[in-house]
């Protein structure tokens, strides 16, 4: 390195002050504080593969150059020891006075926790047994001007983590593991769709002129070009559908969603979902793709299909059993619930279990609520709930025989959501009136969708008989890495604004 000037003295007890004087004093001295590319040979990871049959105090003359990250360091007279991080694990840097030259060591002494630097040795390891990087030149590669968490006490503010997330993979390095899993979840689940089951990943619109696929409030953008206000997709359903109808047989995105909604434990305004659709399919279809996407992302995380999520082991080899809406909701409330009950039976039996009743309620949202008021929670090990209410399924095919119900299932484990799948519906005249009794319904649920006409003229050129199914993601990598928050499962989570 330069030769540099000693930082001028400042104000002890400011620690941002005095590495902000220290990097002014490097570039008095014609230095650079913000480097430039290095070029590595080595992760820590490497060495410690390589060389960890080392003898202790055995040196050898294997030149190596790593660079990370200075998280601990200790000065004693003429032998300094530094412990430096990178993307792979921590390496010891044993840095003497007599390799690297008084001016250089000076300048070493003055480095501080939190700086990236470069360095250029040989591999060694201690008399104590500590595998090494004996540093004969280093270069300071970027400094750093705020300390970083105490190292015993860490950092433990959830809010202070979620919202610097930055500093929480660098004083959590177990955090660093959640989003490398996610990684290879979602990796997973694309070559399993791809190599599998021949499905084609495309990309639909962002920006939506109607609102629908799902029953969510959206958000609202305005288009300045077309003067005219556009919403953030909800779902990407009706457009995967439409390529149906041109020609593609299976089609997946895998994409954000956002919903103008509540934000808690399993919910976050902006989340990821994986939507499939495969003409010629059905429900049987879209359950043996449920198993398998989450088979594989399973094996893909955790390399097991038995799982532990928060204290409890679910399993999740198939085939998973199955049970009807109805059936769970007639269990939950200990009476039956169905379509045989007045309006009024099902009102009195909702209140009973603690729903408060709307008066808009058909006897199919009743079922519905009943469903979720009583069961739900309960649902803990993989279950596949079907014949959902038509009320609340407003893009699912009719169940034959039972115009009230809908071939349809939802996918719980550890008592929530994890997939919604359809017979998708696909006579025009059916969808058209289903769209303008959701444009009827504004009137009280301002979730409702809208009247999407363009959807009603690609149906009315014919879409083939097809299986829907949407995953999602966030939900599911929580459960493969044991994660009790969606915020601690995305790197950056929507947080209220800063004190």
């Amino acid at each position: 390195m330069a030769d540099m000037e000693q930082a001028p003295e400042v104000v002890e007890d400011d620690p941002i002050e005095v590495r902000k004087a220290k990097r002014a004093a490097i570039i008095e001295a014609g230095g650079n504080p913000y480097g430039h590319a290095f070029d590595y040979s080595h992760h820590a990871a490497d060495i410690e593969a390589a060389y960890s049959e080392l003898e202790d105090g055995q040196s050898t003359e294997d030149a190596v150059q790593m660079c990370g990250r200075i998280m601990a360091k200790r000065v004693q007279g003429k032998v300094s020891f530094l412990t430096m991080r990178d993307a792979t694990g921590e390496i010891q840097l044993f840095c003497r006075i007599n390799a690297l030259g008084e001016d250089a060591y000076e300048q070493l002494k003055d480095l501080d926790i939190g700086d990236w630097v470069g360095v250029w040795g040989t591999v060694m390891k201690t008399r104590r047994g500590q595998l090494s990087v004996a540093v004969e030149r280093f270069e300071l590669l970027s400094k750093s001007l705020r300390p970083l968490p105490e190292k015993f006490h860490g950092l433990a503010d959830k809010e202070i983590r979620y919202r610097q997330r930055y500093v929480d993979l660098i004083a959590n390095p177990e955090v660093r593991t959640v989003f490398e899993k996610r990684s290879r979840i979602v990796s997973a689940i694309r070559r399993y769709m791809e190599d599998e089951l021949g499905y084609y990943e495309v990309e639909t619109p962002f920006l939506q002129s109607i609102m629908g696929g799902a029953n969510a409030r959206p958000f609202v953008t305005h288009l300045n070009a077309l003067d005219r206000d556009y919403y953030l997709r909800i779902a990407t359903e009706l457009p995967l559908k439409r390529l149906l109808v041109g020609g593609f047989e299976r089609v997946y995105e895998l994409g954000r969603i956002f919903r103008n909604e509540g934000m808690d434990q399993t919910h976050n305004p902006e989340f990821t979902t994986m939507e499939a659709y495969c003409a010629f399919s059905d429900l049987e279809g879209m359950m043996q793709l449920a198993e398998g996407v989450i088979q594989a992302a399973a094996m893909a995380a955790c390399g097991t299909l038995t799982v532990p999520y928060q204290g409890t082991e679910i399993h999740l080899e198939g085939p998973w059993p199955r049970k009807t809406m109805i059936e769970l909701a007639s269990e939950g409330a200990g009476e039956d619930v169905s379509f045989s009950r007045s309006l009024e039976e099902l009102r009195a039996i909702a209140k009973r279990v603690g729903v408060e009743v709307e008066e808009p309620w058909g006897k199919g949202k009743l079922i519905s609520e009943i469903f979720e008021e009583t069961c739900e929670s309960k649902l803990v090990q993989p279950i596949f709930v079907t014949e959902h209410p038509l009320e609340i399924s407003p893009l699912a095919k009719k169940l034959p025989g039972n115009p009230e119900l809908t071939d349809r299932f939802e996918l719980y484990i550890c008592g929530h959501e994890y997939a919604n799948a359809f017979n998708e519906l696909n006579d025009p005249i059916d969808q058209s009136e289903r769209f303008h009794a959701q444009v009827a319904a504004k009137d009280y649920d301002d979730e409702a969708m809208g009247y999407d006409a363009d959807y009603i003229r690609a149906l009315e050129y014919g879409m083939p008989p097809a299986g829907g199914i949407g995953i999602g993601i966030d939900r599911l990598v929580m459960l493969l890495t044991d994660s009790d928050s969606i915020r601690d499962v995305l790197l950056f989570p929507l947080m209220r604004d800063e004190a």
